[in-house]
């Protein structure tokens, strides 16, 4: 079983940054692809982006390429989301993720994910 506990959301203006941290509570982690997705009130949660075991590589959902930037630092079993350029409907629960199959392709669907954090809230206002 792995713990993860996501911080770093808030209330930010349109154009302005975030950065999310998850951190795990195993190094096992560092086996995980690690995935981030968030749910806006209402919606259904949706994929936002996914890393691989030793972050080479990315996977990125169209609505946040180029603003977005998932990485990971495995020395300190931590995932990040670097958020840029936000937007009102970037607003949402975001969840960090890990699928204990990190030698598959990174994965889109939720339920591909193994362990899920508590979630950070993220509010950005135009």
């Amino acid at each position: 079983q792995v713990h993860l506990v996501e911080s770093g959301g808030g209330l930010v203006q349109a154009g302005g940054s975030l950065r999310l941290s998850c951190a795990a509570s195993q190094p096992t982690f560092n086996y995980y692809n690690m995935g981030w997705f968030r749910q806006a009130p209402g919606k259904e949660r949706e994929f936002v982006a996914a890393i691989s075991p030793t972050g080479g590589n990315t996977k990125y959902a169209d609505s946040v390429k180029g603003r977005f930037t998932v990485s990971r630092d495995n020395a300190k079993i931590t995932v990040h989301l670097q958020m840029n350029s936000l937007e009102p409907d970037d607003t949402g629960v975001y969840y960090c993720a890990a699928d204990r199959f990190g030698l598959r392709g990174l994965q889109s669907r939720p339920g591909a994910y193994d362990y899920w954090g508590q979630g950070t809230q993220v509010t950005v206002s135009s």
